[in-house]
C-alpha cells in the first residue's frame, strides 16, 4: 500500500514508537510519505495515517474527507475516541487484513443569506459536532427548525449538534448521550441552557436542521470540528449530511464500549470491583 503520514505536531517526529511503526510498515512492503494533507496527497494513496490526538484526525477528515481515502487514527497522547490505536497493533494489523473500514457521517453547514460568505466546500464539513456560540455577553436565542418543524428557542451560550462520532467530544461535555459510533443519528444539546425545561434532543441523522438567532451582539460563532468562523447573527446556518462520509479505519480488535471503560473510567466503581 502507498501510505501518507500526517502530523500535525511535529515534535512528535522523532518518537520512537512512531520510528518504529513507520519502519514496520516499511518492512511489510508498504510505501511511506510525508503529507500536510493540502495538496500534497500522491496519486494511488490507499491510506493516510493520523499521528496525534483526536484534534489531528479531524484536521486530516476536513482536508480529505471527501477525496475516499481512509484514514486510520495512530493515538500517541493521553485520550482518543478516533485516534484510538496504539502504534504497535498497527503494522500487525494491516499485515493480516485485520481491520475494517467504516463509513462515518459527516455534517456540512450552509449559510443561507450569504452575507458572510462561506468556508469552501471541503473545509465545511464536520466529523464530530457543528457548534453555535455567544461571541459576547449577551444571551444567545436560538430558533431551530427540524425538517420544517420549528422547536421553542434554546435560551443558551449556544447550541451543539454533533454526529454519533461525536457523542463522546463536546456534546457530552455539555450534558449530552453517549450514543455507538454505528448509530444514524444527530443530537441536539444546549450550552449553558438558561431555561431548565430542555433537554438534549436525538434525531435521524437524515434531518435537516436550520438555525437562526436572537441576540444583542452582531456576531455568532459558528465553530465546525476544530474550526472556527464569525457570522452575522442574522445569518441563517442550514445543517445536515454531507453528501459523502469519510472512510475510518478500525482495526479488528479495537472495541467502543471497551475503549469508554478505558477512557472515560465507565462504570467505575468499587461495588464493580474497581479500586
Amino acid at each position: 500500500m502507498r501510505i501518507a503520514i500526517y502530523i500535525r505536531n511535529r515534535t512528535l517526529e522523532n518518537d520512537g514508537r512512531l520510528l518504529k511503526l513507520m519502519k514496520d510498515l516499511e518492512n511489510g512492503g508498504n510505501e511511506l510519505y510525508a503529507a500536510s494533507v493540502s495538496d500534497d496527497l500522491q496519486p494511488g494513496t490507499d491510506m493516510l495515517i493520523s499521528v496525534g490526538g483526536d484534534g489531528t484526525f479531524l484536521s486530516a477528515a476536513a482536508r480529505i474527507s471527501d477525496r475516499g481515502i481512509p484514514v486510520l487514527g495512530v493515538n500517541l497522547g493521553r485520550l482518543g475516541f478516533l485516534s484510538e490505536n496504539h502504534p504497535e497493533a498497527v503494522a500487525p494489523a494491516l499485515a493480516s487484513g485485520s481491520y475494517t473500514i467504516e463509513n462515518r457521517t459527516l455534517l456540512k453547514a450552509v449559510l443561507l443569506s450569504g452575507k458572510c460568505g462561506m468556508p469552501v466546500p471541503g473545509e465545511s464539513c464536520a466529523l464530530n459536532e457543528i457548534t453555535v456560540h455567544r461571541s459576547g455577553a449577551a444571551m444567545l436565542g436560538v430558533d431551530v427548525r427540524i425538517d420544517g418543524s420549528e422547536l421553542p428557542a434554546y435560551w443558551a451560550d449556544g447550541l451543539v449538534i454533533a454526529t454519533s462520532s461525536g457523542s463522546t467530544a463536546y456534546s457530552l461535555s455539555v450534558g449530552g448521550p453517549i450514543v455507538l459510533p454505528e448509530s444514524k443519528v444527530l443530537i441536539i444539546s444546549p450550552i449553558a441552557p438558561h431555561n431548565l425545561n430542555v433537554r438534549p434532543l436525538v434525531i435521524p441523522d437524515t434531518s435537516e436542521v436550520e438555525l437562526s438567532f436572537r441576540s444583542r451582539d452582531n456576531g455568532i460563532m459558528l465553530t465546525i470540528d476544530n474550526r472556527n468562523y464569525e457570522i452575522d447573527s442574522e445569518e441563517i446556518v442550514r445543517i445536515s449530511m454531507a453528501q459523502f462520509s469519510l472512510k475510518r479505519v478500525r482495526l479488528n480488535d479495537s472495541n467502543f464500549i471497551n475503549a469508554l471503560t478505558s477512557k472515560l473510567f465507565w462504570g467505575e466503581d468499587i461495588r464493580n470491583g474497581c479500586k
